[in-house]
């Protein structure tokens, strides 16, 4: 966790519990749902396609969202797969799958 007063850091995110609402700093002031987080970035990302033709949203999301969720799993259990599988509500073939498919393993 950054100190407040450390300006360098654009945001965090923090999660105590399963049922904690996942929350994120943002310029160290404004508070924002992981939900919200994403709704904002989409919205911003279809306001600047000034008319192109997207395919495959769906895929390009997942892959933002999953990358860095396995590596900071990943990082957080220190490489143990079965914590990690654990901690993801996955099983451990998936888990490598997923790995491997975002260049983690």
């Amino acid at each position: 966790m950054h100190d407040s007063n450390d300006k360098t850091f654009s945001y965090e995110i923090f999660a105590v519990t399963k049922n904690t609402t996942l929350l994120t700093t943002l310029n160290n002031s404004e508070h924002l749902t992981l939900r919200a987080c994403v709704e904002k970035t989409l919205q911003d990302y279809f306001a600047h396609l000034d008319g192109a033709h997207v395919n495959d949203v769906y895929n390009l999301v997942l892959s933002e969202v999953e990358a860095p969720l396995f590596a900071s799993v990943m990082q957080h259990v220190q490489g143990n797969q079965t914590r990690a599988s654990e901690m993801l509500g996955l099983n451990r073939g998936t888990l490598r799958k997923k790995l491997k498919q975002y260049n983690l393993l």
